[in-house]
């Protein structure tokens, strides 16, 4: 099941109020950036993010799952995504742990 519209739209009001997000479509789904990199996904109507130390440490009870088949790394599930000081907290605590995006060849 793709993620619809309406839930992609919804989780990015909530997200665009710690800053500057994005997302891209991928095959239905949706890979979303923070600040320019790339913090999770959005995949069948649920917001994935990666599971770095920070998020770990700020949302210990969240569960992991494969965002889809064929992933190869567990990510945090965000059950809350209306929890807007939170995901704040959240994404400002994980950007300085995520690599540096990768330059685009011209």
């Amino acid at each position: 099941m793709a993620t619809t519209k309406e839930f992609h739209d919804y989780v990015m009001e909530q997200l665009s109020r710690a800053g500057e997000v994005s997302s891209r479509k991928m095959m239905g789904e949706y890979c979303v950036y923070y600040r320019e990199k790339l913090v999770g996904d959005l995949c069948d109507n649920q917001l994935f993010l990666k599971p770095t130390p920070s998020v770990l440490r700020l949302l210990p009870d969240s569960p992991r799952a494969y965002p889809y088949e064929g992933a190869k790394t567990l990510m945090t599930v965000v059950e809350e995504p209306e929890n807007t000081a939170l995901l704040q907290s959240v994404l400002e605590a994980m950007w300085p742990e995520l690599p540096e995006p990768k330059k685009k060849k011209q």
